[in-house]
């Protein structure tokens, strides 16, 4: 039989911020799910994907997050089975690794948790660009879980349905909505 602590945590269970596709792809059970946040880090479309928005021929974008003193960046934390955390690895490859980061709840509740961090030193991490130049990779990028345009502009629309606000992602999703970034 499982030990659980005071707040119902069995061993084993984890923890784990999601700022992505796993705000509105939640396709792995988990145990309870809660707005959140984590503080001094911004979500970025820096990270290359030859695997799920791109081939390796055409990667596409998807997010990391970079360190941004007195930025918060919202999203949702779910408490997992530590066996879920195997299929959430296998998602989450191609250069991302598990982070320990505290995460608060809207309560103000601090948790130990982890999210998946994609570093610089990774061989899939393409960095910073333009918006312009970002949105036109996006738009012409697409893999096993689909087209890239769809990623951003399903993200911006589960971050406003939360109360978020992220002028990269929106900015990104207007540009990738009103088909700009095809034409230029």
């Amino acid at each position: 039989m499982a030990q659980s602590d005071d707040s119902g945590m069995q061993t084993g269970d984890e923890w784990v911020f999601g700022y992505g596709s796993l705000i509105f792809r939640v396709d792995f059970p988990y145990v309870e799910r809660h707005p959140a946040w984590i503080d001094h880090w911004q979500r970025r479309f820096w990270q290359g994907s030859h695997d799920h928005r791109g081939t390796p021929d055409a990667p596409g974008r998807v997010l990391t997050l970079a360190p941004a003193p007195g930025v918060r960046c919202g999203g949702m934390v779910y408490r997992v089975r530590g066996s879920v955390l195997e299929a959430l690895d296998y998602r989450e490859k191609n250069g991302y690794e598990r982070f320990p980061i505290p995460i608060v709840l809207k309560d103000g509740r601090v948790l130990r948790g982890i999210t998946y961090l994609a570093p610089p030193e990774n061989p899939a991490f393409l960095g910073p660009a333009p918006d312009e130049t970002i949105a036109r990779q996006m738009a012409r990028s697409s893999g096993p879980s689909g087209n890239n345009a769809d990623y951003v502009i399903d993200l911006a629309r589960a971050l406003r349905a939360m109360g978020e606000r992220d002028d990269h992602v929106f900015a990104l999703a207007g540009l990738l909505s009103d088909g700009a970034a095809s034409h230029t």
